[in-house]
């Protein structure tokens, strides 16, 4: 799965998932239930020198953001999800609230592009996310965020579904458990993403 990719700048985008404090922060509302493998794998680091290295190259950044939550969100919904309605439950990237805001390292920049918010896994379901990427004509996605096995993962599917070419960076992103991580990368991905790097294979391969 680690086929070799031309990232041109002008046809290449990074992807990056929901940056919210909730996340990514002490004190975010999931960052307990990430933060284990997020340290394992250094997350933190790794999407500090992504963000960088893609932005020195001239690639584009598209922040991806989860819908931010409101109490009465779900109300009238005939059948949201149970992912959903628990994350409803306790306003995960509540709007207006600090676990709702970008974590301050991975704020978007100037040019960058941030989509519509996404209310179910991927980014492209219900978003303008393919538009602005034909728009830019981007061929190459680069996938990093949160979280493997559920926001990357369909976002990656989709994106593969759409023609992309899709490359997952296993060590920028977490998951729950070691487990889920092990099921989105070993398992899962090689059903969509043509590329699967760690952090210092992708920034081998980013033009110079």
């Amino acid at each position: 799965m680690n086929t070799p990719a031309i990232y041109d700048a002008g046809r290449t985008a990074l992807l990056f998932v929901d940056p919210y404090n909730d996340f990514l922060s002490e004190g975010g509302k999931l960052w307990p239930r990430v933060a284990e493998v997020a340290r394992a794998v250094g997350l933190h680091d790794n999407l500090r020198r992504i963000g960088a290295a893609v932005r020195a190259a001239g690639i584009p950044v598209f922040i991806v953001p989860h819908h931010r939550a409101e109490p009465d969100d779900f109300r009238n919904w005939d059948h949201p999800t149970p992912y959903q309605l628990g994350a409803a439950k306790v306003q995960v990237f509540a709007k207006g609230s600090w676990g709702g805001e970008w974590h301050p390292d991975f704020a978007p920049q100037p040019g960058d592009t941030i989509v519509k918010e996404h209310w179910g896994a991927s980014g492209f379901a219900n978003t303008d996310l393919d538009m602005l990427l034909k728009q830019r004509r981007v061929s190459h996605v680069i996938l990093v965020g949160l979280i493997a096995n559920t926001c990357i993962e369909c976002t990656g599917r989709f994106a593969n579904e759409l023609g992309y070419h899709v490359t997952l960076v296993r060590d920028a992103t977490a998951a729950f458990s070691a487990e889920a991580m092990r099921a989105a990368h070993e398992i899962n991905a090689p059903s969509y993403a043509h590329a699967a790097l760690s952090t210092a294979e992708l920034l081998d391969a980013l033009p110079r």
